[in-house]
């Protein structure tokens, strides 16, 4: 079965990667129709995912994401689009994040 494995590097900490990963599981439930539940932890979350032919999970620490998924069969011959379209939904909603932080975090200019 093909696996599917993720790394990405952030600088959110752990309450705002948090935040993205329930907005990345609320769109995984949506627009693939998976079964997430997360498991809080102290120093990192655990997002499990689960539908018919996928599961794995979304490992949300303060400086990184870690997904890993094993697609069945049937879904084994769309593992690169998968893979990229995974890719691209998590980065998004990181950049936004980030975006978000930096804006937020900008000193104000005084007249």
């Amino acid at each position: 079965m093909p696996d599917i494995n993720i790394h990405r590097e952030h600088r959110l900490g752990l309450a705002e990667a948090r935040k993205v990963a329930w907005q990345w599981a609320e769109m995984a439930e949506q627009k693939f129709d998976m079964e997430c539940s997360v498991l809080e932890g102290e120093t990192s979350d655990t997002v499990e995912f689960t539908r018919s032919g996928v599961n794995g999970t979304l490992i949300v620490a303060p400086d990184h994401f870690e997904l890993h998924a094993r697609l069945g069969f049937l879904l084994g011959a769309f593992s690169k689009t998968i893979e990229a379209e995974i890719e691209k939904n998590l980065d998004d909603l990181l950049g936004a994040a980030a975006t978000k932080r930096t804006t937020k975090a900008a000193p104000r200019k005084r007249k």
